[in-house]
């Protein structure tokens, strides 16, 4: 069996939609449904099972103790089950979620000798113009940022003694299908989709940092990719580490709203000036280094965001959202 943990959010709804293209319903989810509206991300899925988190957690803890809980035999943990607001500053409950539930996983997985895949983030360079998987340009500008640097030391401090796989992903800026319901942490992508449906135009931020309007810059990956390099380090089980997962090409915020005004063929960009509050916590330009991930033989290429916002486009039309 496949777990999924955060398998009702974004990545962790679309590494099960993948499992079930493959022809595998063996997958259990694990989440806090407490916001039910995501519910909507797996009502197209087919499940073996379902466990809250607290649940699941709780159950780990008691097999690291020795005792049965009733786990059935795990293949593998996908674990992309964390709070991933940037905007979020208590730090006490990023870590206790983001961190001490990592760990507890970590251990579970090297006492039963099973593939543990987790999500970390590019949030971990923050201020750095380097983004490559080394400790000297990692700078993380808010406390999601750490929580996700956090776990990736204490990774680094253990790896020696692992004797399974494990594989930390720095993801860069996903966007695609099933993100509608983190709200204000969708992509930009999604937001300029509301809005231009809803007759406005898509609003970008004004001139800062020594970048024009528009002109500030992040590596967007689609989620399909994000998904294909997951699987893909499953089927290669050899591979361990902590590896970059962005598409190696740093384009404009403005690629993003010409591409979602050219798909509805109306509106234009109205930009706005740049919040106070995110003044020397922003990141205005990313681009992911992965000469690691391609060294280890993953050779596939990644959507540019014309192509990967446009098949998301699609299907948002389809889905009528």
């Amino acid at each position: 069996m496949i777990v999924v943990t955060g398998g009702a959010g974004f990545i962790g709804a679309n590494l099960v939609k993948a499992f079930n293209a493959q022809g595998r319903d063996d997958v259990m989810v694990v989440d806090d449904l407490t916001d039910g509206t995501k519910f909507v991300n797996l009502a197209d899925c087919t499940l073996s099972d379902y466990l809250d988190k607290h649940d699941f957690l709780a159950r780990v803890k008691a097999e690291l103790k020795g005792e049965d809980a009733g786990l059935p035999q795990i293949e593998a943990i996908f674990h992309e089950g964390a709070c991933s607001d940037t905007t979020e500053w208590d730090g006490r409950f990023m870590l206790e979620n983001n961190f001490e539930y990592s760990k507890v996983l970590l251990h579970y997985c090297q006492r039963k000798g099973i593939p543990f895949l987790y999500a970390s983030s590019a949030a971990t360079y923050g201020g750095s113009e380097v983004f490559k998987e080394a400790p000297e340009h990692e700078k993380p500008l808010n406390v999601y940022g750490y929580s996700k640097l956090l776990f990736d030391q204490y990774v680094r401090a253990h790896q020696t003694d692992f004797t399974s796989q494990v594989v930390g992903f720095r993801y860069f800026n996903v966007y695609g299908p099933r993100e509608q319901h983190k709200g204000k942490m969708a992509s930009v992508a999604y937001h300029h989709y509301t809005q231009v449906r809803a007759g406005q135009n898509p609003r970008l931020f004004g001139a800062y940092d020594g970048y024009d309007a528009g002109m500030q810059s992040r590596d967007f990956i689609f989620v399909g990719d994000v998904v294909n390099v997951n699987l893909w380090f499953l089927e290669h089980p050899v591979h361990s580490g902590i590896f970059n997962l962005g598409t190696g090409r740093a384009e404009p915020f403005k690629t993003i709203a010409e591409t979602v005004i050219g798909h509805y063929n109306k509106g234009s960009i109205d930009y706005i000036d740049f919040p106070e509050e995110l003044k020397g916590r922003y990141q205005s330009y990313t681009r992911a280094d992965i000469e690691k991930l391609r060294r280890v033989g993953y050779d596939a290429e990644f959507m540019t965001v014309a192509e990967g916002v446009g098949a998301y486009l699609q299907w948002l039309d389809a889905q009528g959202r």
